[in-house]
């Protein structure tokens, strides 16, 4: 959730620039309004905002700092006010002051906290104009300060997600995981009917696996940790017993990116099921469909997680059809006090049975959590009281 704040966070930062400059710009009457940064030796336009029929600047062209007004505003060989640029001799030996023409200019530093030069936030007119004052520079210099603490925030959002990249592609990189697996109880058969692969991180920080998938969206490697665990999952599936399947996790984005199908071409799927993992809601249903439908063909088994826990799960189950239904530990929880959870486990059962999938419970601790289930019918159960994560069995 901290990581989506931050990507809100620089959002509204980006949103707040191109706002403010266009205040500044529309205030002071200028064709043309900008924010350059200093990058090495060139200065980058990233923020752009004209008047219609202004001369056009575009967001991130560059061109050399020391040919600049920017700089030479910062060094001091120009006066961040210049009423009209052709009475000015150092102006003059730009070029750009005769081929735009560049008339009135205004400039002025963009200091971050740390003292250094960002850039410049700059505003210019084909047209001389000797009205503007030290009051009009005042202006702009309250912008250039409310745009530093803008891009500091961006920055620091920046930074953030480089060290999260460089975290994910270091756990990626040194395999810094590795996979347990969870029994999935048949009751009514008293066997075990298959096993959960389960991905555990031996990285830092230490937290659950939840949150290394999360984090990986937020840089959009989400879909190559969730590979390489299914990877490192499959490797497993002959030390499973012949009469179990294997349990396998992967969100819809790494289900529609069809690299599933290249990776199962060689195992038998009748022996695997493939948990839809991810709570966000989905927008392209028949995209996913198409995407498992040659899979399913083939036997796969589909499994939507965590039904009942939110609106999305329920979307899934409706529109994929799974073979599996898993109600949520949060149903299973003390489904022997709570009549509302037994209630709804019960409604979801009926459902299954009549659209031929089966309903499954997990996160099944207490006896009388799996004595309230066997009353309900639900068969397939999987929890801490049944079975811990661990080693398969020798």
């Amino acid at each position: 959730m901290a990581l989506r704040l931050d990507e809100n966070s620089a959002a509204s930062a980006e949103r707040a620039l191109l706002e403010a400059l266009h205040a500044i710009r529309a205030h002071l009457g200028m064709e043309v309004a900008f924010i350059s940064e200093f990058d090495n030796d060139r200065r980058v336009f990233r923020y752009v905002d004209e008047e219609q029929g202004a001369p056009r600047l575009e967001v991130g062209a560059s061109d050399p700092r020391e040919a600049s007004y920017c700089q030479r505003v910062v060094d001091g060989r120009l006066p961040e006010l210049i009423p009209d640029a052709a009475q000015n001799r150092e102006a003059l030996s730009l070029p750009g002051t005769r081929e735009m023409p560049i008339g009135a200019h205004l400039s002025v530093p963009i200091r971050l906290r740390d003292g250094s030069v960002y850039g410049t936030l700059c505003c210019f007119d084909r047209q001389a104009d000797e009205t503007f004052n030290e009051r009009d520079l005042g202006m702009m210099r309250v912008f250039a300060d409310f745009a530093a603490r803008q891009l500091e925030r961006q920055r620091e959002h920046k930074q953030r997600q480089q060290a999260v990249e460089e975290r994910i592609r270091g756990v990626l990189d040194q395999r810094r995981f590795h996979v347990v697996f969870q029994p999935l109880h048949d009751l009514a058969g008293q066997h075990i009917a298959g096993y959960e692969a389960l991905t555990r991180f031996a990285a830092e920080p230490a937290r659950g696996p939840d949150k290394w998938f999360e984090e990986a969206a937020t840089v959009g490697l989400r879909e190559e940790l969730e590979l390489a665990a299914i990877e490192l999952a499959l490797a497993s599936l002959p030390d499973i017993p012949a009469t179990a399947y294997l349990s396998l996790n992967a969100s819809p984005a790494t289900i529609l990116s069809g690299r599933l199908d290249d990776m199962f071409e060689s195992y038998p799927l009748d022996r695997l099921m493939l948990e839809v993992t991810e709570h966000d809601v989905v927008e392209d249903y028949a995209g996913l469909s198409e995407s498992l439908a040659s899979m399913r063909a083939r036997g796969l088994r589909l499994a939507i997680d965590d039904a009942g826990a939110g609106y999305a799960s329920f979307r899934h189950i409706l529109r994929l059809a799974p073979d599996v239904i898993k109600l949520d530990r949060s149903l299973t929880h003390e489904i022997d006090r709570r009549d509302e959870s037994r209630a709804l486990a019960a409604a979801l059962l009926g459902f299954a049975s009549q659209t031929g999938s089966r309903l499954m419970a997990e996160g099944v601790e207490t006896q009388e959590e799996l004595a309230t289930l066997r009353e309900i019918g639900i068969c397939t159960v999987q929890g801490y009281l049944l079975g811990r994560p661990g080693p398969l069995p020798s």
